[in-house]
């Protein structure tokens, strides 16, 4: 306690303010994260500060139908047809293919993470120094003419021989939530330049209109698994960016109207998920979207950690179900995932949002003992809050 009570001498003035996703225990949950996580942030955005902008257009996808500057991935569980090499490919859920382009998906989560370290070193020392480099790989990928990504996902998990783009393909750009939410921040502190605020809100906004009219965007809009989850996600985040207040609200109600009923059973599982064949790994990544969805949307007006549906589904419900499998993964009653299984769980997002939201002590103690800092790839793909600081401090 005496720890927590020193740091909040260090916090910038005006940290205590009202802020979504904190429960009943307040500020201090935010505090506490902030006072356990500040060493890593800052040895973090040490590296950060090293680095220089990388985008899409520094690797030409040579297989996609797009151009430069065309964001191009193809589908992970596809592959050559042993009885067909040359045709189209097969698909083997669950098995990642080593062979398929992911230069352009290297580069996103790059960016996202030295973003995030940035803005959470930000948060942590008010350094305007961390803002203003932030600011250079975000101008490379959403303003500057030679380096910009093309605000859609036209070309995204293409298949050989089948498809130049899907909509499943979309859930690759989750990794542009912590760009988003950093923006937000900057916003919110006056630290981006009018005209440069003005580019990144005018490619924001047009990526959302693709992806709530386009023929790709509206089929993963209407997934019934962790991709409509993604999909809600990624919308309210930009649209926070946005300042779109209709698509927020649209995203509330999809919440509460389709994916909590859609895809929940009444004991707080997700049926679609386990019914794959990597259960575990994909139950931990559709809760903590849905509970990334609940941080994002949740406000003095619009409460949805603590929202139920008639029938009792609710996101209270879901954390409570996954928290003893985080604890304790040989007590999982799915099998075990055909892939990554070694690797999960680490510092899952739910819990430390859940521990916020609903005051719980246990969700704190078991997300400060998982890793914080994965190295495997793939489960680095499917972590996309890597900076919970970032989503929870007031006024976020």
């Amino acid at each position: 306690m005496k720890r927590i009570l020193f740091f909040m001498l260090l916090l910038p003035a005006g940290f205590f303010t009202c802020s979504a996703g904190v429960g009943p225990g307040g500020h201090a949950w935010v505090t506490r994260v902030a006072a356990f996580r500040k060493a890593d942030i800052l040895r973090e955005a040490s590296w950060a500060m090293r680095q220089k902008p990388v985008t899409i257009t520094s690797t030409i996808a040579t297989r996609s139908a797009g151009g430069r500057h065309d964001f191009y991935s193809e589908g992970d569980y596809w592959w050559p047809d042993p009885k067909n090499p040359d045709g189209p490919y097969i698909r083997r859920d669950g098995e990642t293919n080593p062979e398929n382009f992911v230069a352009h998906r290297e580069a996103m989560i790059r960016f996202s993470t030295i973003v995030g370290d940035l803005a959470a070193a930000y948060l942590l020392t008010h350094d305007r120094k961390y803002v203003d480099l932030a600011l250079k790989h975000i101008y490379a990928w959403f303003r500057d003419t030679a380096t910009l990504m093309n605000p859609n996902l036209q070309y995204a998990q293409a298949i050989h021989g089948i498809t130049t783009g899907r909509g499943i393909g979309i859930i690759d750009t989750i990794h542009l939530m912590e760009v988003a939410q950093a923006i937000y921040l900057f916003e919110q502190a006056g630290l981006i330049p009018p005209q440069g605020l003005a580019a990144i809100k005018s490619w924001f906004g047009d990526y959302i209109r693709w992806l709530m009219t386009s023929k790709n965007g509206q089929d993963e809009m209407n997934a019934k698994n962790n991709h409509g989850t993604c999909w809600d996600m990624q919308v309210a985040s930009f649209a926070k960016v946005t300042g779109d207040t209709s698509v927020l609200n649209f995203c509330r109600d999809r919440y509460r109207k389709v994916l909590l009923p859609d895809q929940m059973a009444p004991n707080g599982s997700f049926p679609l998920e386990e019914a794959r064949t990597k259960p575990y790994g994909y139950s931990l990544f559709n809760l903590d979207a849905m509970t990334t969805l609940c941080q994002i949307l949740s406000d003095k007006t619009h409460d949805l950690w603590n929202y139920s549906t008639p029938d009792g589904r609710s996101i209270a419900q879901a954390v409570r179900y996954m928290y003893p499998y985080v604890k304790d993964k040989g007590s999982w009653p799915k099998p075990p995932d055909v892939m990554y299984w070694k690797y999960w769980p680490v510092a899952q997002p739910f819990l430390v949002f859940g521990a916020a939201a609903f005051d719980n002590e246990q969700y704190y103690t078991l997300w400060k003992s998982l890793d914080h800092d994965p190295s495997e790839p793939e489960i680095i793909r499917n972590l996309p809050i890597r900076h919970p600081l970032i989503w929870m401090w007031p006024n976020s």
